[in-house]
């Protein structure tokens, strides 16, 4: 072998190595931008979680109170209507020992008791009256109490997902560094494999496409 052709081998085997590193480059530049991009999804999930947790606390506390409430409005309801009955049995067993003027201050204070109590059962908002989570009767208070139970209920249903995609996105974070540092193409696809599946969590959380099954 000449002087010559081992020169062009040379050359040839820094060339090659010059192309692989440069491809490996642009390999790592890939996956530092895809580690960029799951760092993103992460704070979109860690937000949406911290929401769901929260709203599961806060609902779950406005629909206690609100069926106190409407407990409250239920009890006090009876006591006027026992009232209302009281009464009307006192105008029939006294009927004849009553002057009309007393009989007639009685009989409306029955009414007044039945009025009350069927107020009681539905007082809708004057400022939206057609609107049934608004206002203070029974009726009011207890879909207003249902509607948070439901939030409350979708809000539990989300919470989860956000949960597996947060560690999800930290493991895929974590193997795409390992497959910039080892080179990895192989790691690399298990990193994007693993960030797909917390994408359609993240969005599943956010928009409850289906429920998990645990």
């Amino acid at each position: 072998m000449e002087a010559g052709d081992v020169a062009e081998q040379i050359l040839e085997l820094k060339e090659g190595e010059g192309g692989k590193q440069a491809e490996d480059e642009k390999f790592r530049s890939r996956v530092a931008l895809m580690i960029a991009f799951m760092a993103m999804l992460l704070a979109i999930t860690s937000l949406g979680g911290g929401n769901a947790a929260e709203d599961i606390m806060n609902h779950n506390i406005h629909a206690s109170d609100t069926w106190a409430f409407y407990q409250a409005k239920n009890i006090r309801q009876t006591s006027y209507r026992i009232a209302a009955d009281t009464l009307e049995n006192q105008l029939l067993m006294q009927d004849a020992t009553l002057t009309p003027e007393a009989r007639q201050k009685v009989q409306a204070k029955v009414d007044q008791f039945k009025a009350t109590a069927a107020r009681y059962e539905s007082e809708p908002d004057p400022a939206a009256p057609n609107d049934p989570l608004k206002g203070e009767g029974k009726k009011e208070l207890s879909a207003r109490a249902q509607d948070f139970s439901a939030q409350r209920d979708r809000a539990q249903l989300q919470d989860p997902n956000f949960d597996f995609a947060e560690a999800l996105f930290q493991i895929a974070i974590v193997l795409a560094s390992v497959a910039i540092l080892a080179t990895s193409r192989l790691i690399m696809k298990v990193s994007i494999t693993v960030g797909i599946v917390a994408t359609v969590l993240m969005l599943n959380g956010y928009f409850l496409f289906f429920n998990l099954p645990f």
